[in-house]
């Protein structure tokens, strides 16, 4: 695509264009309906070349959220999934995420949220339960910033806040929530936490763990989505295909059941 291989355009020209386009095309536009359907978003390509993609939740193909020619990552979807949160590298040498957007699923129009001088570079960002504020993990701290329609105002996180924030992070297992998946002492495994006793074996050889809806958690082994059903029953798996080089960091929307 000439977006990704010309450089005539200085970046600002480039991310305006593709803002202006996104604008007026709902990225899932026929393929899920938003707010309703189940779907994951997570993060396809290499380097600065990354990109944000989307999957049904009953599987099928990768459906491209971005084109912009520098790197998405760390995206993280609103409770309601109206909305992508995700981290945006600001050069086209560079993947390090430099800024933090929002991107709405119902008409594909972006956001810029800008943290406070001094914040740092931002590492993560994460919705609370409410979907009212998100959480920014950056190299200079914590920040909260309130969610759209309402001003970001973005502020440092007090210290009281700071467990409750970095849940807003966290793979949180259950409703209620009962646990949360952290790394094991032996690198290359994840274990689930609960409020008592020591950490339980998860997997081995998962590059991550996301919450799959209230009752299951799901792993991303490869090119894999094993997901594991939290009580009884059998994990199965995500066929999904039209996959582009290694996909990753996933978030998921459960869905909306009808009324």
């Amino acid at each position: 695509m000439a977006l990704r291989t010309s450089y005539l355009l200085p970046l600002t020209s480039y991310l305006f264009l593709l803002t202006a386009c996104e604008g007026t095309l709902p990225p899932l536009r026929g393929k899920a309906e938003v707010g309703r359907d189940a779907y994951a978003v997570f993060v396809g390509g290499s380097g600065n070349s990354a990109d944000l993609y989307a999957v049904r939740g009953d599987g099928g193909p990768a459906i491209p959220l971005t084109y912009t020619p520098v790197a998405e990552l760390a995206p993280a979807l609103a409770p309601n999934g109206w909305t992508v949160a995700f981290l945006r590298a600001q050069s086209l040498r560079d993947s390090t995420p430099a800024t933090v957007w929002l991107l709405n699923l119902l008409s594909g129009a972006d956001q810029e949220l800008r943290l406070p001088k001094g914040a740092g570079a931002p590492r993560q960002v994460g919705w609370s339960r409410d979907g009212r504020s998100l959480v920014v993990r950056a190299a200079g701290g914590f920040y909260r910033l309130d969610a759209p329609p309402a001003k970001p105002e973005p502020r440092p996180v007090p210290e009281a806040e700071r467990v409750a924030a970095e849940s807003s992070l966290a793979v949180l297992l259950g409703n209620p929530v009962f646990a949360r998946v952290v790394p094991c002492q032996t690198a290359g495994e994840l274990c689930v936490a609960g409020d008592s006793g020591a950490p339980g074996f998860l997997a081995r050889g998962a590059q991550q763990a996301v919450r799959w809806g209230p009752d299951s958690v799901a792993l991303l082994i490869g090119e894999t989505v094993e997901i594991r059903p939290l009580g009884r029953g059998r994990p199965r798996r995500l066929t999904w295909s039209q996959l582009p080089e290694n996909p990753r960091q996933l978030t998921y929307f459960g869905g909306k059941p009808e009324p």
